[in-house]
């Protein structure tokens, strides 16, 4: 269920967040951003549903690979 929450701040700063994030999108926008600050999610359960991501954890992969010889060369 969601509910309504009135929020007050700077005019540039609304301004910004309209430029950049657009509207309508504003309220999705702050609700990612705090979530991990409000909620108390299960670490593991967290863990095993970022691993299910196939996209994710191939491009996680392809960063690991990427940066392994970079690594190696710094010796």
């Amino acid at each position: 269920m969601q509910k309504k929450l009135t929020l007050t701040i700077d005019e540039e700063v609304y301004k910004g967040l309209r430029e950049v994030i657009g509207p309508g999108k504003i309220s999705h926008f702050i609700e990612e951003l705090v979530r991990p600050y409000v909620t108390k999610k299960d670490l593991c359960a967290a863990y095993k549903e970022m691993a299910s991501d196939e996209a994710r954890e191939s491009e996680a992969f392809e960063w690991i690979e990427a940066t392994f010889g970079d690594v190696n060369e710094e010796r």
